[in-house]
């Protein structure tokens, strides 16, 4: 070893012991007779001192040369600090330098390496090796390290086995868009990279494993934002004879003993709510319940007075903001701009201020009585000092907006707090999904989820109205993971397939293997995946999943550090049975 202790190890037990360290540069601070230099590793920094009435001059103009980044190996006596450094665990000692060698000098860093940098995020990702040398980034990816240990220890722990699955597959239909890979040595043949292993882990259940689990790389060729990567990982899991409430307790024990032991937080009981309520009284499928401000629906009070924008809507339905009421008009008037957006898409937003007088305030005043008013505020469960707010239009359209402003007056408010956590089963999904576009249902999770029993006859009558067997983890308005029960045998399996629109043909080509096996005995199985990066983000308290990925790819799916993707050259084409026709 090139060291005898790391730089974040030593303290005032090690005074008068000569060590040996080595790392980085992180700062010089030359008086001219006395440096000081700052040592930095993983575990993190010691100082050195060089003075010239105890040093060899020779030493004190090779310290003197020192910049940011060099590499280096010291040598010396731990001596203790005259100044101590409280805000680190070393910052009672300093090294009294002996010798010094410089094992790799650096170029000045393109940017600070330090927990406030001066570098910009596209930057950062070009040096992206400079920029996890930076405290804040490591600490990401220890704790990205951490949970994956953890999460292994539990499911080891519940007789689960980790098996891998493969990576080069069959391209399918469903879901976002595959990445494919083409086969050298069956010309014109592609693989693709999985989007999930979800016809994996199901063979593995007819195989009879049971349990099993993969902490594993997955792959979406979809538009990308902040919590989306290209390549991604899940924590991939199935069990063999279960009811989705052993799934629901399995995994909410997982998720519990993480927060646990990685947050040292003890989770309250994760509470239970339907799709139906969650897109009721929320607007959307993953509602932050953090704060409360339910949807409250109007029409019955609002329409019918004259103001022709709640009376011909088909929905009026608006949130109650607890003592925001002193909103100023202008504060106002600005988030009627923001829900007018086309990100949001509202046509307006209609107020009414309960004020501390016991007066309601409201834009639609000339419309409303002072006891309709009062109605209004009843409905909402309102008190002096609340605000009021009201959208109206479509029911789907408008539940969605709302569910915007929701989560923006949330935000302004200060009741999205990073620190305290809010999880939430949403259960009861439909289990297919009109799309406009190609005029024919989709599933709304995959092909393989199992309807519910009590609504297998509807699937002829009523096609959009079946649940599925399917659920979803939500952390704080976030979608952590989501699994199902799966279909088991093959007349099930085709009954799904055809009311996906696949011909016979199209299902036994695409998923003929898994239903065969379904012929051999499979068990009933579910399982579920958790977003592993997502989750990493949550329990660091970020928006960003990227800096809990050692080397992610930016907003163009690109990695700017190694210039990926890039074309290749035209002799490997050729070895492919490839020829580019790139359209302008």
């Amino acid at each position: 070893m090139l060291r005898t202790h790391t730089c974040g190890e030593l303290r005032l037990d090690h005074v008068n012991q000569e060590v040996t360290l080595a790392g980085w540069v992180q700062r010089v601070r030359n008086k001219g007779g006395l440096i000081w230099v700052d040592l930095r590793d993983r575990y993190g920094m010691t100082q050195l001192i060089f003075e010239e009435d105890s040093s060899e001059k020779a030493l004190l103009e090779k310290a003197a040369e020192l910049g940011r980044e060099f590499v280096v190996q010291t040598t010396g006596k731990v001596i203790e600090r005259s100044a101590k450094n409280d805000k680190i665990p070393t910052g009672s000692i300093e090294i009294k330098v002996t010798t010094l060698e410089v094992l790799n000098a650096a170029k000045v860093p393109p940017f600070k390496i330090e927990d406030e940098t001066d570098g910009g995020e596209e930057l950062r990702m070009k040096y992206r090796y400079l920029d996890l040398r930076r405290n804040v980034i490591r600490e990401k990816l220890q704790l990205r390290h951490k949970m994956m240990q953890e999460t292994r220890k539990y499911m080891d722990a519940q007789d689960f086995i980790e098996v891998e699955t493969p990576v080069l597959i069959k391209s399918t239909p469903e879901g976002a868009r595959d990445f494919v890979v083409p086969s050298r040595t069956n010309a014109g043949e592609f693989y693709a990279l999985p989007q999930s292993p979800q016809t994996f882990k199901q063979l593995l259940m007819v195989s009879g494993f049971d349990r099993y689990f993969q902490i594993v790389k997955c792959f979406r060729d979809e538009d990308l934002r902040a919590d989306r990567q290209p390549e991604f990982t899940q924590i991939d899991c199935e069990m063999s004879f279960v009811t989705q409430e052993d799934i629901l307790n399995t995994f909410e024990g997982l998720t519990k003993h993480l927060f646990s032991q990685v947050k040292g937080v003890e989770l309250e009981e994760v509470k239970r709510m339907t799709y139906a309520d969650a897109m009721k009284y929320y607007g959307n499928d993953k509602p932050d319940l953090r704060f409360d401000m339910k949807f409250v629906e109007l029409n019955e009070l609002a329409q019918g007075k004259g103001f022709s924008i709640f009376d011909g809507a088909e929905l009026v339905v608006g949130i109650c903001a607890k003592g925001a009421a002193e909103y100023t008009r202008k504060q106002l008037d600005a988030l009627t701009e923001w829900v007018k957006r086309p990100q949001i898409g509202a046509k307006g937003m209609i107020y009414a201020k309960y004020n501390a007088d016991g007066t309601i305030k409201s834009s639609v005043d000339k419309f409303y009585s002072a006891d309709d008013l009062q109605d209004w505020a009843d409905a909402f469960g309102a008190s002096q000092g609340d605000l009021m707010l009201i959208l109206s239009g479509d029911a789907d359209k408008v539940r969605k907006q709302l569910s915007e402003l929701r989560l923006k007056m949330g935000e302004e408010l200060g009741l999205r707090d990073r620190t305290i956590f809010k999880p939430l089963w949403v259960m009861d999904f439909p289990l297919l999904e009109w799309d406009e576009e190609t005029s024919r249902f989709h599933a709304m999770h995959h092909p393989f989820t199992s309807p519910k029993k009590e609504d297998m006859a509807l699937l002829d009558t009523d096609p959009g109205a079946v649940r599925a067997n399917a659920y979803d983890l939500v952390i704080n308005g976030v979608e952590i993971g989501g699994g199902s029960i799966r279909i088991h045998d093959r007349a099930t399996q085709q009954l799904m397939f055809k009311h996906l629109g696949f011909t016979e043909e199209e299902a036994q080509k695409q998923f003929g293997f898994l239903m065969e096996a379904f012929e051999y005995g499979a068990p009933p199985h579910g399982g579920i995946a958790f977003g592993f990066d997502r989750l990493c983000a949550i329990f660091g308290g970020s928006d960003s999943i990227r800096d809990y990925i050692a080397f992610p790819k930016n907003n163009s799916g690109r990695d700017v550090m190694i210039d990926s993707p890039s074309s290749i050259a035209d002799e490997q084409l050729k070895e492919l049975s490839i020829q580019l026709a790139i359209k302008k």
